[in-house]
């Protein structure tokens, strides 16, 4: 009888280092940096200012460039010591979803089109792409928004709406920027048992930098960043 196979990580990253500048002026903001996340998982990385979690998360979603090390996205090699990956952008529209701490929704655009607007940049026609984006909406409970511009939305709406940017793309990996920052503790909540749910519903791999305790019962690892180095996770 074969043997079922053990799952793959969606995030595989080894000894990634990151520096800015050289001699004496050089900061070495990530080093030998090694992290799994699997299908399902919902983690967190924490630290104090400069302690590299913005530069990691940077890296993971394809937006900064390591020094060193390897990564690989959903099966896919990104970098390794000796190749970078050229087609990063359509790498970073197939496969990642960004939150950020501000929703940074486009205040001309109302609710479906600011979701719609990043089908329309992967290439989907505005019928389909509007559709999508609705049922994201209503899938998120903020459906009966739609039509409302950012500045008429709550905080937590706006957050809603936002979540359902980042996932438009149906991207397996999901990476959140203090996403419940400008939140009270309720809707905090609700956020992030929304993304739990995600995580669970569509096997996606979600990894927040958070300094907010009050969620810190939600993630399933805890990791902390000191200096640029990474510990085991909790």
């Amino acid at each position: 009888m074969t043997e079922p196979r053990a799952p793959q990580p969606l995030v595989r990253i080894r000894n990634v280092s990151k520096h800015f500048g050289e001699g004496e002026t050089r900061i070495d903001a990530l080093r030998a940096v090694s992290l799994d996340v699997f299908p399902g998982q919902v983690v967190a990385l924490l630290g104090p200012s400069g302690s590299g979690k913005t530069t990691l998360l940077n890296a993971i979603g394809c937006i900064l460039e390591p020094s060193g090390g390897s990564m690989e996205l959903d099966g896919d090699v990104v970098y390794d010591e000796r190749w970078l990956r050229s087609d990063l952008r359509r790498l970073r529209l197939d496969k990642i979803g960004f939150i950020f701490q501000f929703h940074n929704l486009l205040p001309f655009l109302n609710a479906t089109d600011n979701v719609a607007i990043v089908l329309n940049l992967a290439g989907l026609g505005g019928g389909e792409a509007r559709k999508r984006a609705v049922d994201l909406l209503d899938y998120l409970e903020v459906g009966n928004r739609r039509n409302a511009f950012p500045a008429k939305l709550s905080g937590g709406e706006a957050q809603r709406v936002a979540i359902a940017r980042a996932l438009a793309n149906r991207p397996r990996i999901i990476l959140a920027d203090e996403p419940t920052a400008a939140l009270d503790s309720k809707r905090a909540g609700i956020v992030m048992d929304l993304l739990r749910k995600l995580a669970v519903e569509q096997e996606a791999a979600i990894i927040a930098v958070t300094h907010d305790e009050k969620i810190f019962d939600r993630f399933d690892r805890i990791f902390q960043l000191r200096d640029g180095r990474l510990d085991t996770g909790s």
